[in-house]
């Protein structure tokens, strides 16, 4: 019996040392290639790309089924990566690594392959060949099922972002976490014109069979036009959270021909929102590297077709300077204006930034608003953020900016009208309007047709339609004035004032030079 347990005990020392070192590794390796020689296994490849180079969506799936494996941590290799939240780390299988499953009784292997030459990367799958029959297809639907309960489980948004053509030949996007938190509560839009377009997406998410049955591609094209800073960024982040799309941003300045903007489109995933912005100041740039109808085949040619459920967003400041079979209908389904801030929207703003609902300052506030618009809601923002605590002072400062930018801006109160001045020096008459009114016969209001809608632009509030003003003696575009312009205009106002004054006494400030 002593001589047994002597014999039992260094067996028990050895069996702790083989434990703790690379020998139980090493023999486990043994095993597994002796298994191997012993059974016939069919392989399945599962590259990163098809072949017209779009991305596989079973690539992607399986990807994230296999991070989420527990038994990931056994592979010799795994990456770190911390996540959306300051405590989270996720574990990524790296490249030309292995990863052991079951499922049904059976033993499955991933490989992670990555091709030196191509780099193209791609899940190569070893399974029994007598297993495959019973376990094959059943699996694969178990990873469908379980990518799903992830997805839903993260509802994390992605923005991708296009690479250079010289970065990766076949990769054409790079993913970031999207963590803006706009919302359609926090953006600053007319209230009516939002639910309108909160009940235009819903509509949209639940029109697969009506789209598959008038034979349309199942995807919405929407124009934001306006003045920089009036929230048309906002707005995109804002539908992104609320249909919990992947956001692709497209930079126009980064592709090298039409055929690699095709390839874009391609590589993008459904249930997508594609985001091209500033598209005005691009066409008008003469040294661009696209053709007009490589971007018009962008927006409902044949490549757009390659996918389901997206939404594609374009973004102008002017759009009067744009070719108008770039707003057709079909191309634009819905046109979204977006002017300078007016006292609607600021106290929308005066109500989130800084907790006011009303104030004393509120009625010169609005008074300063009546004659016209010259402050974009992001400049009014700024001015609250940076004395949210003193909410008295950030209005003073929001009507004396009002002010001093007014006086580059000279305006006209009527009652019934809004008469603006354009550059041929005539007087255009305008009736006023609500937001929600069809501007052309061939796109109709959204209640109406279901289709397509503009949601269009309002008449000016001032004399000028943008908030970009230069001095009078400078020459300038349309909607602002030089010298002769100013004669003309001090002229018709001398007329308003000899008019005016018979029914009810105005004052008009003309010489802005003395402000």
């Amino acid at each position: 019996m002593f001589l047994y347990l002597l014999a039992i005990i260094p067996l028990c020392f050895l069996l702790k040392f083989v434990s703790k070192t690379s020998l139980l590794h090493i023999f486990k390796k043994w095993l597994r290639l002796l298994e191997d020689k012993c059974y016939v296994y069919q392989f399945y490849k599962v590259p990163e790309f098809n072949h017209n180079r779009q991305e596989n969506q079973l690539y992607r799936k399986i990807s994230t089924y296999l991070n989420s494996l527990p038994c990931v941590e056994d592979s010799d290799f795994t990456n770190l990566f911390s996540g959306n939240k300051s405590n989270e780390i996720n574990l990524v299988l790296d490249t030309n690594q292995n990863i052991v499953d079951s499922f049904l009784g059976a033993r499955v292997t991933w490989i992670n392959e990555k091709n030196e030459k191509t780099c193209l990367k791609s899940f190569v799958l070893k399974i029994r060949r007598n297993d495959k029959r019973r376990i094959l297809r059943p699996y694969l639907q178990h990873i469908h099922a379980k990518f799903d309960e992830i997805e839903q489980r993260r509802k994390e948004v992605r923005l991708f972002v296009n690479l250079n053509d010289e970065t990766d030949g076949n990769r054409k996007w790079i993913a970031v976490p999207f963590t803006h938190p706009a919302t359609f509560d926090t953006v600053v839009m007319e209230h009516d014109l939002k639910n309108k377009v909160k009940a235009d997406l819903e509509t949209f998410l639940k029109s697969k069979q009506h789209y598959n049955r008038i034979g349309r591609i199942w995807k919405r094209n929407y124009l934001l036009y306006g003045p920089s800073g009036t929230g048309k960024s906002t707005l995109i982040a804002a539908i992104a959270n609320f249909l919990n799309y992947d956001v692709y941003n497209v930079d126009l300045s980064k592709i090298s021909d039409d055929s690699d903007l095709k390839l874009l489109l391609l590589q993008s995933t459904n249930k997508s929102l594609i985001v091209i912005e500033d598209l005005d100041s691009y066409l008008c740039n003469k040294s661009t590297t696209l053709s007009l109808s490589a971007i018009l085949n962008f927006m409902d040619g044949i490549f757009s077709c390659c996918g389901d459920e997206r939404i594609m967003i374009f973004t102008m400041n002017n759009k009067d300077q744009i070719d108008p079979t770039v707003l057709r209908p079909g191309r634009i389904d819905h046109q979204i204006y977006f002017p300078l801030c007016d006292f609607n929207a600021f106290k929308s703003l005066a109500s989130s930034h800084l907790g006011l609902k009303d104030h004393k300052l509120f009625p010169q506030v609005e008074e300063n608003f009546q004659t016209g618009s010259v402050l974009s809601p992001a400049e009014i923002s700024e001015i609250m953020i940076s004395n949210r605590s003193s909410p008295s002072r950030a209005l003073r400062l929001v009507i004396s900016s009002h002010q001093s930018n007014s006086k580059l801006v000279p305006s006209i109160k009527t009652s019934d009208k809004i008469e603006t001045i354009q550059s041929n020096n005539e007087v255009n008459v305008a009736p006023k309007h609500p937001l929600w009114l069809s501007k052309s016969r061939s796109v109709r209001p959204l209640e109406e047709s279901g289709e397509s809608g503009t949601y269009p632009e309002p008449q000016p509030q001032g004399l000028f339609k943008s908030k970009s003003v230069r001095p009078m003696g400078e020459s300038v575009d349309s909607g602002t004035f030089g010298k002769e312009s100013v004669n003309e205009l001090r002229k018709f106002y001398g007329l308003i004032r000899i008019k005016s004054s018979r029914k009810k006494p105005q004052s008009f400030d003309l010489d802005t030079s003395e402000k």
